[in-house]
């Protein structure tokens, strides 16, 4: 079942050559969280794998999002007049978010500290990272909601792709350079989640109802650093970065058609879902947000771990994937009116099948990657070799 190599022989060839290369100039990452996480790391028993550092900080915002998920469905419980949720559940959240950003910081260390890297332990890192968006961004906007205090669902959405493609956007600067630069927005946004939600466990959270300053809404606030991180910080720096390897002739990629190849499928992902949430009969968006959120971010997830593969292993990326058919189909059904009232079913079809293919194949290039390294994946033992 979860034998199928989708990893090519010649992918696997270019895994063999790789080496990690990354920049971290984020003074926050620099000057305090790496200070703390040398310190965590020293206290962490030395046969623990790294990859069961990175899966357990994963689970960890599902668990979040799952938890908010049941208090908050719908995201009307943070409104007046709603009932809201417990104190008890922020406190969980902010520990919950920070104690999974500290595995993912630690991780790496790990596996340095116990001579265990491995191009694979990179693969699933940044793999989970990209599908990680979707929790915490989705679980963040509980605190404000959709009330009147909060933002519509439909801009949640716009939201979300900033952050998404702010995500893809190091590994598309590394596809053409050949270095990770890694985000300042990242690490800046973590840490004040984290805070936000210890905050709003104190102050509950009619304490973001009022105005920051003047007219200027609690809202309004989150939404601009967002937005601000991306097109003030991200975008510019990250195309300032792939300027710089075209004018010392180190650009991978000479040719703006192959330069711009990872976006292809993810434009496509987003003018689809776009599409649909804007056409949609039944009005998805506003009935069922958090499973729009979902699909939108796994299928996302899924066309980014392929473009990592791809750029560790030096190898051309594909413009379109199979991924996006069953999605392609739902769409044309939606916006002819085949389905009617049918809608809803429809969307619990497609994030069913998505998430399970998308599943299939994350264990099955991680299946592959092991045997190829004769490594496990949750134990530094090493397995017989027959």
């Amino acid at each position: 079942m979860f034998s199928y190599e989708y990893v090519t022989a010649e992918q696997l060839a270019g895994f063999d050559k790789y080496k990690y290369s990354a920049v971290d100039t984020n003074p926050l990452s620099v000057y305090v969280m790496h200070p703390f996480w040398n310190s965590v790391v020293k206290i962490l028993p030395t046969w623990l794998a790294p990859n069961l550092l990175t899966f357990s900080g994963f689970m960890l915002l599902v668990l979040n999002f799952f938890m908010l998920a049941y208090f908050d469905y719908d995201f009307y419980a943070s409104g007046s007049g709603y009932t809201h949720v417990p104190s008890w559940v922020w406190i969980a959240a902010g520990l919950l978010n920070f104690t999974a950003y500290t595995l993912d910081g630690v991780d790496g260390k790990q596996a340095r500290r116990t001579s265990s890297s491995t191009p694979l332990g990179e693969l699933f890192d940044h793999g989970l990272d990209s599908w990680a968006c979707i929790f915490f961004v989705v679980t963040v906007y509980s605190i404000f909601g959709r009330g009147e205090a909060g933002v519509s669902v439909l801009t949640l959405f716009f939201i979300l792709w900033v952050v998404l493609f702010s995500f893809i956007l190091s590994h598309w600067e590394k596809y053409n350079t050949g270095i990770l630069f890694l985000p300042w927005g990242y690490d800046l946004s973590q840490v004040t989640i984290s805070i936000v939600y210890i905050v709003t466990a104190i102050v509950g959270v009619e304490a973001w109802y009022g105005p920051v300053f003047l007219n200027l809404q609690y809202r309004d606030l989150f939404s601009v650093m967002i937005l601000g991180c991306a097109f003030i910080v991200t975008f510019p720096v990250s195309l300032y970065n792939v300027f710089k390897a075209y004018r010392s002739n180190t650009l991978k990629h000479h040719s703006f058609y192959e330069a711009m190849l990872p976006f292809v499928s993810p434009v496509l992902l987003f003018s689809l879902c776009t599409l649909w949430v804007c056409r949609s009969p039944y009005d998805i968006i506003e009935k069922h947000p958090r499973i729009v959120y979902f699909l939108v971010g796994t299928a996302f997830s899924n066309l980014t771990c392929k473009l990592i593969v791809c750029q560790m292993s030096n190898t051309r990326c594909q413009p379109l994937s199979w991924f996006l058919l069953p999605l392609v189909v739902g769409v044309i059904f939606v916006i002819s009116g085949i389905l009617q009232d049918k809608e809803y079913h429809l969307l619990i079809i497609l994030t069913t099948v998505i998430t399970l293919a998308h599943i299939h194949y994350g264990v099955c290039v991680v299946n592959q990657l092991s045997k190829h390294f004769n490594i496990y994946v949750f134990s530094l033992k090493k397995p017989n070799i027959e």
